[in-house]
């Protein structure tokens, strides 16, 4: 196969780290762009040199691409992963994969019965830095505790406070704390420790009903987890799995900027330090070998799937709702 010919949906930074990451990686391109207004389209084609621009869905699908990168707002996930799927493209759907997990079992299903490839593009799966953490789990004796956290003031809040609801405070936009946030750290605590016992969460919603911030505890039997998300304030902490015989510290869950391991006993050890660079290029390199059958989506595909169905529990439990 030629260079894998990759069409792009979204325009906004998070579509600029990935179209950066490919640029670097091996055996796929950036091909196309679609976007609803075509000046639009165009500034971002020409910021990233990408030949072909698009303003018709339809047209875009039954182009030469070979897959597609889905980064538009949430609530478009499923419908525009469904009609790349029809129309024979491989798909890596920016996170969340889809609003429930039954909608991303359908696109699984769907994916299958295609022969092509679906894939949640959720950095910390595919990152280097998270076999560190894996590795160094057996350091640390019995774990006891983990802490997974991730508090990011969004840029569009001071809007928010003062009146005006973009896009990213809009739950008719499939938007919240926990899919948009709180989606990284739980993701990495089904990664290590996989589909919890029992639930128990509690959100702090705006106004709006915007689910702002958030704590999910997770019944692992030995193992007391919780996650800790927010969109609506910042925060200091890294996360922390404790054991017996020591502690291992995570910085940043989305990018997983730095990994230390602290014995019990002996001076903390540096395993990551402050990462430079995107790591979206894990993600994509992962794709790539899926796309070509070096690699099965099957296991990323299973711990998407759990992760959405505690977040369909904590929605349930909040009344957190898109509307």
């Amino acid at each position: 196969m030629e260079n894998i010919k990759l069409g792009i949906i979204g325009t906004n930074f998070v579509s600029d780290w990935l179209c950066d990451s490919v640029k670097v990686s091996e055996r796929i391109v950036n091909h196309a762009i679609y976007s609803r207004k075509d000046e639009t389209g165009q500034a971002f084609a020409d910021k990233h040199d990408i030949p072909n621009v698009y303003t018709d869905m339809e047209d875009f699908l039954s182009s030469d691409i070979d897959a597609v990168y889905i980064a538009s707002p949430n609530f478009l996930h499923y419908t525009q992963a469904e009609a790349a799927i029809r129309h024979g493209k491989h798909v890596l759907v920016e996170k969340p994969a889809a609003l429930t997990r039954n909608e991303f079992e359908s696109l699984e299903k769907m994916a299958k019965d295609a022969g092509v490839v679906i894939l949640e593009a959720m950095r910390p799966a595919h990152d280097i830095a998270m076999d560190e953490v894996k590795n160094s789990l057996s350091k640390i004796g019995t774990i006891r505790r983990a802490t997974f956290e991730f508090c990011q003031y969004s840029s569009r809040y001071d809007k928010f406070r003062a009146g005006e609801i973009l896009n990213a405070f809009n739950p008719a936009m499939g938007n919240a704390a926990i899919m948009d946030i709180g989606i990284y750290p739980l993701h990495c605590c089904v990664m290590l420790f996989g589909k919890p016992g029992g639930i128990y969460s509690r959100s702090v919603k705006l106004h709006n009903g915007f689910d702002g911030m958030g704590t999910i505890f997770l019944d692992y039997g030995d193992i007391q987890a919780e996650v800790v998300y927010s969109k609506i304030t910042d925060s200091v902490n890294p996360s922390i799995i404790t054991g017996e015989d020591g502690t291992v510290s995570i910085g940043k869950t989305s990018t997983l900027e730095t990994v230390t391991l602290h014995p019990r006993k002996g001076e903390p050890q540096t395993l990551i330090a402050d990462r430079e660079g995107n790591n979206m290029v894990y993600e994509i390199a992962d794709f790539v070998k899926m796309i070509h059958g070096e690699m099965s989506p099957d296991k990323f595909n299973e711990i998407t799937k759990i992760t959405l169905g505690i977040i369909d529990e904590v929605r349930e439990q909040n009344g957190i709702e898109f509307k």
